[in-house]
């Protein structure tokens, strides 16, 4: 279905791909993989006509292909989800599906058009209210959305760049099997994902892209994740989570009791968090695990919560008073409540605490400012241009590290983390395990909000599985099982299911 031979690209001086290869054959799924930076969004934007290549061919059906704009793309049946959603948000679900097929002087049937657009919402196998602003619809809802825009179109090509970020399992059980029908209806599918799980539950054939560079395919049966990461990185994945098996905690460490947190207006929960522990949140969407954390961070108020340090009662009433005492949030979200896109990375970092750069008439010292962060930017090894450039210019991990630099510029006692590493590269995933590591052996007692099940169990000291609001058991690592784990997470653990 497509032949890619040779395309390069570069911006400047800097060269995004180099002479890169790729065959993708219809009626299959066909995975690429690699680091932030290794290409792939920007393979795709070619080939989904965002961007022009400087070298290189096309080939659409054996058919050479040199369209410049994304219109001409659609036009050879290629259509793309990007990470990024496309909707406009105070038009309906129904006229943000039609909207780029609505010609200038079209009247439109209304009636016709949402009895199409459901339809569509339907035989994707979701239920959306076709009538709603989109402004009106959770992150989740809105990637169907994308996802039934694409599909409007005679579409010999669907391209997906992470398109399970925003989707709770019983989603991306949905969302599979649509991409299972396109395949099976003989459409050529391209899936981005940094997730090896979804992987191998999904795709037929992978490609490796590294520093620009078209690596080795492989045919998914008879391939093991270790195999890809080895060709990704270099390295095992054993290597991706440090060893904690034998962390000790200092006798005198500082101990934190959280009691009376009223989640979904159920019983209260209780638990506590020593200095240097690694305390894992776990469960399924809507658990509670966000709302946790947002309570105990006073982003959401609540009167009777009890937060004691030590023998000390602390008052977290909101963010700033949280922010004093010593606890930092790198929250679900980084792109909309972690970092501020448009800012610098320097001014990023410097956010919450600018009272030490500040010089006695209350006016930032930029030296000291620059001595602040360039420590930081070192210590977490975050790889930026410059510290002026906009925090929108990084990766995904590379974001994520700055708002962990943050936290860490305010000398945190306790970090609150929600899903440390999504939309993460796997590279950047191990540099981020280590961080939090360290961070930890340096005396920070840590809350670690995650829904992938290796990643608490490589991370975790201990691990609380949520569900409906309640903590349902408190596993030592010792015990740590993947089935116990899902087992407390549905509620199976009180029947003999």
């Amino acid at each position: 279905m497509i032949e890619i031979n040779g395309v390069a690209k570069a911006f400047g001086g800097v060269k995004a791909l180099r002479n890169v290869n790729l065959q993708i054959k219809a009626g299959e799924i066909h995975a690429l993989l690699g680091e932030n930076g290794a290409g792939k969004s920007t393979l795709m934007k070619i080939l989904s006509g965002a961007l022009e290549r400087d070298n290189g061919t096309i080939h659409i059906d054996g058919e050479p292909v040199h369209y410049k704009t994304t219109q001409g793309a659609r036009e050879k049946g290629i259509g793309m989800i990007y990470q990024e959603f496309s909707l406009v948000p105070a038009l309906t679900v129904a006229e943000n599906i039609f909207l780029h097929q609505l010609k200038k002087k079209t009247l439109i049937n209304y009636k016709q058009l949402q009895q199409d657009a459901a339809k569509i919402i339907h035989d994707i196998g979701f239920n959306l209210d076709v009538r709603k602003p989109v402004y009106q619809l959770s992150v989740a809802q809105q990637q169907v959305v994308e996802i039934a825009k694409a599909l409007t179109a005679d579409v010999k090509v669907l391209i997906l760049d992470e398109p399970s970020a925003v989707l709770g399992p019983a989603e991306i059980v949905h969302l599979f099997a649509t991409l299972r029908k396109l395949r099976d209806r003989g459409v050529a599918l391209i899936y981005i994902s940094h997730h090896l799980e979804e992987l191998f539950e999904l795709c037929d054939r992978v490609t490796i892209l590294k520093d620009g560079r078209s690596g080795e395919t492989f045919n998914i049966a008879g391939t093991s994740r270790d195999q890809l990461v080895a060709a990704m990185l270099g390295r095992s994945l054993n290597t991706m989570f440090p060893d904690r098996n034998h962390i000790t905690h200092p006798e005198n460490a500082l101990n934190y009791q959280f009691d009376n947190i009223s989640l979904f207006q159920k019983t209260p929960v209780n638990f506590n968090l020593k200095a240097g522990e690694i305390l894992g949140i776990g469960g399924l969407v809507g658990s509670g695990r966000t709302e946790l954390l947002r309570t105990i961070f006073g982003a959401d108020s609540q009167s009777k919560k009890s937060v004691i340090a030590g023998s000390e009662k602390l008052t977290l009433k909101n963010p700033k008073i949280s922010i004093l005492e010593g606890f930092g949030m790198v929250p679900e979200d980084r792109k909309k409540h972690g970092g501020l896109l448009s800012l610098s990375i320097r001014e990023n970092i410097s956010l919450a605490n600018l009272h030490q750069i500040a010089n006695k008439f209350g006016f930032i010292d930029a030296g000291r400012e620059r001595s602040v962060v360039n420590e930081l930017v070192n210590r977490l090894q975050i790889k930026l241009g410059s510290v002026n450039d906009p925090l929108s210019s990084l990766s995904g991990g590379n974001q994520q590290k700055v708002i962990l630099a943050k936290w860490l510029n305010i000398n945190a006692n306790v970090l609150l983390i929600d899903e440390p590493t999504r939309g993460v590269d796997v590279g950047a995933r191990a540099e981020i395990y280590q961080i939090i590591h360290e961070l930890a052996s340096e005396g920070l007692a840590i809350i670690m909000v995650s829904s992938d099940w290796e990643e608490l169990m490589g991370l975790s000291d201990r691990i609380l599985v949520m569900r409906e609001g309640q903590i349902t058991i408190d596993l030592p690592r010792k015990d740590f099982e993947e089935e116990t784990l899902i087992r407390y997470a549905i509620g199976a653990h009180q029947t003999n299911a």
